[in-house]
Order: structure tokens, then C-alpha cells, then sequence
């Protein structure tokens, strides 16, 4: 069964958080994931940059994929946010249990 994974990174935990409790409460992934720990390292502004990072991880379905980038997209402190989707395959017991938590 096909799912969507959407990926982001914040600074701060409590965005994190925020972004996590927002998508939960609207319904729009059945899991949000933080993990801690991540050091990035990037290009912005013409400069080589390193930070620390928290990476979010959402599993939705494909039908709400949109709404939860539009969602992610308003709420995030960065001016750039990072909102990538990957398309992954999961047994039919998850995917089932994703499509019942969305809806």
C-alpha cells in the first residue's frame, strides 16, 4: 500500500512540537516524528552553513499529502522551509491504520 512521508527541519524543538500538534489535531498524518540530534549542512545565501537540527517525519495518505505541506508551509519559522515528500510502501495492516487516523 502506497503512504506519503513528509520531511522538514526546524531549529527548535518547541516548533517541533508545535508542527507535530497541529498535524495531529487536524488530522492530516497519522504519525509526526522528531528526531533529535540532526546537524545540517547547507548552502544559504551564498555561505557555507552548519546547524543544528530537528527533523519531522510525517506518514499520511496521499490524499491529505497537500493540505499537510500547505499546513507545514504556514506554520514554519524558516523562510525556505525544507518539505520534501517521498513515496513509500507499507504493509497493508499500516496503511490501513494511517488512512483510519486521517480521516
Amino acid at each position: 500500500m502506497s503512504l506519503r512521508l513528509l520531511i522538514t527541519t526546524v531549529a527548535k524543538k518547541s516548533d517541533a512540537r508545535r508542527i507535530a500538534s497541529a498535524t495531529l489535531r487536524k488530522r492530516l498524518a497519522a504519525c509526526v516524528q522528531i528526531l533529535p540530534g540532526l546537524e545540517s549542512h547547507y548552502i544559504w545565501k551564498n555561505r557555507r552553513t552548519t546547524s543544528r537540527e530537528f527533523l519531522l517525519l510525517a506518514k499520511t495518505t496521499p490524499a491529505k499529502r497537500k493540505a499537510l505541506e500547505q499546513l507545514w508551509a504556514k506554520l514554519h519559522p524558516y523562510d525556505c522551509p525544507e518539505l520534501v515528500t517521498l513515496t513509500a510502501h507499507a504493509s497493508a495492516a499500516y496503511a490501513r491504520w494511517v488512512r483510519a487516523s486521517v480521516r
